[in-house]
């Protein structure tokens, strides 16, 4: 089951939360499937390692407000501040070696990278139907 310090208050948030770090990687495998059929396949496989770092960033992320928002509110801000700045420097890293390493491949990268808005974009719709369903 789920760890009772990562349980937020609505199951249907829990749920949506557990589902979207699948979701960025199923929408990475399709786009750098695409991406490895139309361009290369090392462009592919970068489409699908940028997708796996996002929903890699995204699970630690919501680990980390998960672990951090019961405590005390000054407090959690530091840690939230710090943590997230942590985070940040650890994503410029990794642009920053991809574009030393690969710079061909950095866009493509990116792109799955970006496979969060999609997803977001998707839950924020069914989201928004479910409210307005339960309302009428």
């Amino acid at each position: 089951m789920s760890d009772p310090e990562t349980t937020f208050a609505d199951p249907f948030e829990e749920r949506v939360l557990r589902r979207i770090p699948f979701e960025i990687v199923g929408l990475a495998v399709v786009f750098g499937l695409g991406a490895g059929l139309l361009f290369a396949p090392l462009t592919g496989l970068f489409v699908l390692a940028g997708g796996l770092f996002s929903a890699l960033s995204f699970m630690w992320l919501k680990s980390v407000l998960a672990k951090s928002l019961p405590r005390g509110k000054a407090r959690a801000l530091k840690t939230g501040i710090a943590l997230y700045a942590l985070r940040f420097v650890l994503i410029f890293g990794v642009f920053f070696l991809i574009i030393l390493l690969f710079p061909k491949n950095l866009i493509a990268f990116a792109a799955g990278f970006s496979a969060v808005i999609p997803v977001f974009g998707a839950e924020a719709v069914v989201a928004l139907a479910r409210e307005k369903s339960m309302k009428i």
